[in-house]
């Protein structure tokens, strides 16, 4: 098309060649007035003009008059640029010359649109002709800036909508609104498992704890399934195994022997003095005022008085104080001087001598004089074992006032433990065993010493019997870690006899201990008892005087 160039897209773009024929066959390389608008070639159509949308030149250009031969008229694709003009658009050729748009010929001749030739010549679209006009090597033109959309009366596209604005964001620290859930009966009872478990989301458990608040039905149905997920899996203790520091011990003493060895009947305290410690390792200042009762078994029921875990210690170190002078070590209470000799006399000695309550200073003495005891007897070897040691009313010979010494630090840390909530277990078995051994073995001077104030049964099913021959007996069995079996005798301190057994007592190890330190009353004690009644009740009876403060 010789109107106009469409290799762009620019409906008001001009070429050089249009520009020589607008004009009075000037230079072409100068924009003619027609492309800036200018009087000589006259106004620039508007796009919507009768002529070629784009064509600067139409019918009444100076050219003069549509030439009738023109094939295609004045509005065709080929403007007229005058009868003999050399130059078409871009071209050097007019509408039928040798030049044609932007090639070397007309429209039917050599030079076609975009090609050497005329639209039917030789040179076709992109054809060797391409951008013609002036000659080979010629530049390409800047084009003029695009029209806007504005003016060029394109439809815009409406601007999308804005988005709707974000929800403020929570300020920092304040709490978040949670809307609760509303469910139905049936589907708060299905969650009722899962609320069990803990498995529930919050807002689930929320719904959940708000129903049983207002269904009886669910409310038991879900205390049921809390105490089923309970034994599911017993929580499991964090401790280290009670029995762990024996087994090192004996690993490493098996293949290194001391060359002091501990006795075994030392070993007991030994251990249990260690627990101890460590307990009293762990907690803090204010646990050692913190209040503990001290409870023991008297004629006229439990007896109790009231210490704190600083004053404990203290009453350990005071009746601890009776071995170390058997052994020939400083007495504890020093120049405080004491009624008699009895446990509970130091004690309140020891309390009263003290301007302050004790404290946790009270630990070191008490630690010290324990690793004395220890290391005292291990010098001193087995042979001391039956040296006696004087409790103020009775006497015990060391290897067993050793044992009654470990047996009351492991009572007394159990009080302990329990006033500031810690975790602690019994004895390791074979301690244990040692203890429940001594108690045994003194519940016939327990038994005869009831007899004598009158508080043991009537004697309708005693009888007398010759001194040191065996009498009726009781089979006390003490199941579980440490446990065994004995023969009481019940009618003299001699050696009991099976031939003559009238009743068996079963007890648990641990709970026969508390019962001898008077934590468990005789009559609440969780007994099998077979056969004699009354015999039964006489051993347990006596089983709890052997406790003390």
């Amino acid at each position: 098309m010789s109107g106009t160039r469409h290799t762009g897209v620019y409906p008001h773009h001009i070429d050089a060649g249009d520009a020589g024929e607008a004009g009075d066959g000037g230079d072409q390389d100068t924009w003619p007035a027609a492309a800036r608008g200018g009087p000589a070639g006259g106004p620039v159509p508007p796009d919507d003009s009768p002529n070629h949308p784009g064509t600067p030149h139409g019918s009444d250009g100076p050219d003069g008059p549509d030439r009738p031969d023109d094939p295609l008229g004045s509005h065709g694709p080929h403007a007229s640029h005058g009868p003999h003009e050399p130059g078409g658009p871009d071209g050097s050729g007019g509408s039928d010359g040798p030049g044609g748009s932007d090639g070397s010929g007309g429209s039917d001749g050599p030079g076609g649109s975009d090609g050497s030739g005329g639209s039917d010549g030789p040179g076709g679209p992109g054809g060797a002709g391409s951008r013609g006009g002036r000659g080979a090597g010629r530049e390409p033109r800047i084009p003029l800036p695009r029209t806007p959309v504005e003016d060029g009366g394109l439809p815009q596209s409406a601007p999308s909508p804005a988005p709707p604005p974000a929800p403020p964001a929570p300020a920092r620290g304040a709490a978040v609104q949670h809307v609760p859930l509303v469910l139905e009966h049936q589907v708060l009872t299905s969650l009722l498992g899962a609320w069990a478990l803990a498995v529930c989301s919050p807002e689930e458990a929320a719904a959940v704890d708000a129903h049983l608040g207002a269904c009886a039905t669910c409310a038991e149905e879900a205390g049921r399934l809390r105490r089923a997920v309970a034994l599911l899996q017993r929580p499991e203790s964090l401790d280290l195994d009670l029995a762990l520091r024996n087994r090192v011990l004996d690993g490493c003493l098996a293949r290194r022997p001391p060359r002091i060895p501990v006795p075994e009947w030392a070993t007991p305290y030994d251990a249990e003095t260690a627990r101890l410690d460590a307990l009293l390792q762990d907690i803090g200042d204010a646990d050692w005022h913190t209040p503990v009762r001290l409870r023991w078994f008297s004629a006229d029921g439990t007896a109790s008085r009231r210490a704190t875990v600083a004053g404990v210690v203290a009453h350990l170190l005071a009746v601890d104080g009776l071995v170390a002078v058997a052994l020939g070590l400083p007495d504890p209470l020093g120049e405080i001087p004491a009624p008699n000799p009895a446990p509970a006399s130091r004690t309140e000695a020891y309390w009263r001598a003290s301007h302050l309550p004790p404290t946790r200073a009270v630990r070191a003495p008490w630690r010290a004089q324990s690793h004395d005891l220890v290391r005292t007897v291990s010098f001193t070897g087995s042979g001391a074992g039956r040296m006696p040691v004087s409790y103020g009313d009775f006497e015990l010979p060391l290897h067993d006032a050793m044992v009654d010494r470990a047996f009351e630090c492991w009572v007394h840390a159990e009080d302990i433990a329990q006033a500031v909530a810690y975790p602690y277990g019994p004895p390791s078995p074979r301690h244990l065993n040692r203890m429940i051994d001594l108690a045994a073995r003194m519940l016939p001077a327990a038994l005869a010493q009831r007899r004598r104030a009158g508080t043991a049964a009537p004697g309708g099913h005693r009888h007398l019997v010759a001194a040191g021959a065996p009498g009726r007996s009781l089979r006390l069995e003490i199941e579980g870690s440490g446990g065994g079996e004995w023969l009481i005798p019940l009618d003299s301190p001699a050696a009991g006899s099976a031939a003559h057994e009238v009743a068996h007592v079963a007890l648990d190890g641990v709970e026969f201990c508390r019962l001898t330190a008077g934590r468990v009353p005789p009559e609440e004690a969780a007994a099998g008892q077979d056969g004699d009644r009354e015999a039964i009740r006489d051993v347990l009876f006596a089983a709890a005087s052997l406790s003390r403060m």
